[in-house]
């Protein structure tokens, strides 16, 4: 599992290093794989192994093509989305597009969500979702996971 955060840097060419402990966990259970980077909100970049990205799309092709929760969210991830592979030095490219509107430029937080990266903006980050507390009833539904 993709697990913790780092903190990294994405150059003038909106490229980020990946860092080593996630590398090596995609390398070893994906081998060397192409992501979809993209996003729902254009605040942070979700960066998805493709076959992860690939079953999100397999569900959603069981809905009707006219479904308006579909259209609205393939409208979303299409908008920022791209796929890109890792280069040489373990960068990834993230599209102009999304890289402005995630303002992710310079000092970023990436975050293991399990089966896929989330990059945030150091400071968009520190302001809005920590910003957001913990809630008891957060607590509770947690709990009814048993954890």
């Amino acid at each position: 599992m993709l697990r913790g955060s780092y903190t990294a840097t994405v150059d003038d060419k909106g490229r980020v290093k990946i860092p080593a402990s996630f590398k090596r966990y995609l390398e070893q259970h994906y081998g060397n794989p192409e992501f979809y980077v993209t996003s729902l909100d254009g605040e942070s970049a979700r960066i998805y192994p493709l076959s992860e990205w690939e079953e999100i799309e397999n569900k959603l092709s069981l809905l009707p093509s006219l479904d308006p929760v579909k259209r609205k969210f393939l409208d979303r991830v299409n908008y920022y989305g791209q796929t890109q592979s890792l280069d040489a030095n373990g960068r990834i490219l993230i599209h102009p597009l999304l890289r402005g509107a995630a303002e992710l430029l310079g000092e970023v937080m990436i975050f293991g969500y399990l089966t896929y990266l989330e990059i945030w903006s150091a400071d968009r980050f520190r302001r809005s979702r920590l910003a957001e507390p913990f809630t008891d009833e957060d607590a509770d539904r947690i709990a009814r996971l048993g954890i």
